[in-house]
Parts: structure tokens; sequence; C-alpha cells
């Protein structure tokens, strides 16, 4: 029988949204006892509204490819506390593709998809190698210890993301301190005010330079194509700056972190270097950085598993707990290089899709290796658990890792 609004489940009380993680490669213990009583539980929101949290993979993947789920900002609502809650409420700016929904998001997609094919992407792999060679040899001259955030993982995907879209590195600690913020889920209203004035004027900048002096750039590109305005060039380019850097540094960090706690699995990927695609996969698949969504609202309604999702209710979609479901994964709750689980949902599915996938992996695939290679016996400066965590952003990682070799 199918069950309608969140109020009326009164043999189900809603929840909250969990966010405290019981170690740093575990998602919230209370993910996965929601997801045993059902894939889709009713949830209360921090300002008031009721809508649903989904931890099931299927119903997850399911909503993700419907059109019947919208990604328009001013009807979602954040499951956590954020300061610009309710401005957040409204249409998103020209450009802000991501949370828009077909036909705007398809024209302002469009024009970048080619710019992020598997083609194009493994164009760039030896540049990328050559900047974690870069880094690895700075890294190496400095002598151990190191963070290996500052020195490894944050300077290489900020490096090539610069590079693809045309922005000067020599920019990176604004734009980096700038996400850094608006990526904070404790940074105050000020804050982030000040914050958004601040790369408003630093893209206007960025946009006039390239005006002025255009370069074989993606933004370069959009500029002659002449159909974007100033707002729409710089929102879209923020949006490509700060998930280009920020996701993969994440993982990078992250994932060095989980390697080196899981010596079997790091053993077993130093004796067949061949297994690298499964790791990056499933150290997606395990680690779940996208701790915080993605958010969705039902258009009309629908019913999903027995649910009925009224029109307008939000939705909450927990990629952590989908990518951790017994119904698809075997053993979902071990990192498993050598028979990884595939078809995570880290990327998303349908048409919002991460547009940067390809790119992502290709850097992945060739720090992890090399980093190894250079210094086998890496390990922890400090004991496991001093590494501090990235628990109150909207993308999760390690705020340090100080390494040794």
């Amino acid at each position: 029988m199918t069950q309608s609004r969140p109020e009326a489940q009164a043999h189900q009380e809603a929840v909250a949204f969990p966010f405290e993680r019981p170690s740093p490669f575990e998602p919230p213990e209370r993910l996965a006892s929601l997801r045993e009583e059902g894939p889709i539980t009713p949830m209360v929101y921090p300002d008031g509204a009721t809508g649903w949290l989904v931890t099931g993979y299927s119903a997850v993947r399911s909503i993700l490819a419907d059109p019947r789920f919208s990604s328009r900002r001013e009807l979602l609502h954040i499951p956590v506390p954020f300061p610009l809650m309710q401005e957040m409420r409204r249409p998103a700016d020209p450009g802000m593709f991501i949370r828009m929904d077909p036909p705007d998001h398809t024209r302002y997609r469009k024009p970048l998809t080619a710019q992020f094919t598997v083609r194009r992407m493994k164009q760039l792999e030896p540049r990328i190698r050559e900047i974690t060679e870069e880094r690895l040899d700075a890294m190496e001259k400095a002598g151990p210890p190191q963070d290996l955030v500052k020195e490894f993982a944050l300077p290489i995907p900020s490096l090539v993301i610069c590079e693809l879209l045309g922005v000067p590195y020599a920019e990176r600690e604004e734009f980096q301190r700038s996400t850094a913020v608006l990526l904070n889920l404790e940074s105050s209203v000020e804050e982030i005010r000040a914050t958004i004035v601040s790369f408003s004027a630093f893209f206007a900048r960025l946009i006039e330079a390239k005006r002025a002096d255009p370069a074989d750039d993606l933004l370069s590109g959009l500029i002659a194509e002449g159909e974007l305005t100033d707002q729409e060039l710089s929102n879209i380019v923020f949006l490509l700056l700060a998930a280009g850097h920020e996701t993969t540094a994440n993982m990078l960090g992250l994932g060095t972190f989980a390697l080196l706690q899981h010596p079997g699995q790091l053993a077993a990927l130093r004796a067949d270097p061949s297994l690298i695609d499964n790791t990056v996969e499933e150290l997606l698949r395990f680690l779940g950085i996208i701790h915080v969504g993605p958010l969705r609202a039902a258009l009309e309604d629908v019913e999903i598993e027995g649910r009925l999702i009224r029109a307008g209710d939000p939705v909450t979609l927990s990629l952590v707990a989908a990518n951790r479901d017994p119904a698809r994964f075997p053993d979902p709750e071990h990192l498993d290089i050598v028979n990884p689980a595939t078809g995570h949902l880290t990327f998303g599915h349908g048409l919002h899709q991460c547009l940067g996938q390809q790119l992502a992996r290709v850097e992945m695939r060739t720090a992890f290796p090399m980093l190894f290679d250079r210094f086998p016996d890496l390990r922890l400066a400090v004991p496991a658990e001093e590494v501090p965590m990235r628990e109150k952003m909207s993308i999760y990682g390690v705020r340090e890792l100080p390494v040794r070799w």
C-alpha cells in the first residue's frame, strides 16, 4: 500500500540528517540503520520543512535519473544548518547550471561537454604526470615530514584545472581560500557575503584579461563564442574551478589516508599496478566525499519503492549510504581493490552526472601510483586518530595529512 507525506507516517518518526561519523572512513551509523528499515525515510529539515531522506541504492539511482525531480535551487531545502538558508531558496544566478533543470541546464552544460570527454582527458595525462612529478620532486627536496594535502593532494588538481580553464595558478591562494569559506557549513553570513563579492571581482578581472589577451583555454573559447554574458561566464568558471580542485584534492588526500590504513590493499596495488583502475573506483565508492546530498524536489506526485512523494516535497539523497547498500554491493563495508564493487554513484547519475568525472579519474590514476612509487615507505607522521577531518565541510576529506618516509 502506498504511503503518503512524512507527517502521515505515524509508524515511523521523521529524522534529522545524521552527520557524525564513527571513524574517518565510515558513514554515520544511523544511515545504515535507516536503510535497513527502508530506502526512503521521512525527514525534517533545519528550516522546518518536511521531506525525505533516501538511503537505498536503487531509490537514489532512480531519483537521480527521473526528470520529475528538480534540481532548481528555489525548490530545494538544505538538510544541515546553513547561515544563508533562506537566501539560497531563490532561482540560481545565470550560469549556475547545477542548480537548474532543462532547458536552462542543457544550454549551459552542452558547450562544456566536449571539453571533458574521455579522449580529451587522456590527452591531458602527460601534463598531469609532469605536474605530479614536480610536486613529488618538491616534497623530496624539502624532506619529511610534509602535509600531503598542502604539498600534493591540493596542488595537483588545482594546477590542472587552472591550466584547463585559463585561471592563473598564481591566484590559487585567493580562490582556494574563497572556495573553503563557501564550502564550510559553519562560515558566518558576513564571511560568505564578503567572499562572494571578492570572487565576483576576481572573475571580472579574469574575463577582462582574457578578452584582451585570449589563449588556448576553456574560458577564452567560451568568450570567443560570444553567447554568454560576463555573469554567466563568471559563474560557470567558478563552478568548474571549485569542483575541479576541491573534490579531487579530497579524494587524493582521503584516498592516501585510506590506503595507508589498509596496508593489505596498498600491498596488493604495489604488487600489481594494473589494479589502479580498480583502486580508484573502489576508493570512490568506499570513501564518499559527497556526504551532504545531492538535493532534489518533486515536481509532481511520484511513487518510489512504495513511498508516495508529493509534489513540492524536498528530497535528500545519501550517496554514502547508497554506495554501502548490501542489496547492491557484496560486502560493502570493506575496501577491496582486487574485487571492487562497480557501479557506485559518487559522480551521480542522469543528466546531472559529474561533468569532470573523467578528469578526476585520470588525476587519481596518475597520482596514486607515482606517490607510492616515489615513497615506498610512506607512512603517517602522526597517529591516525590525530588526522583532522573536514566533517563540517560540504565536501568531506582530511584537512591535513602529515606524512613521512
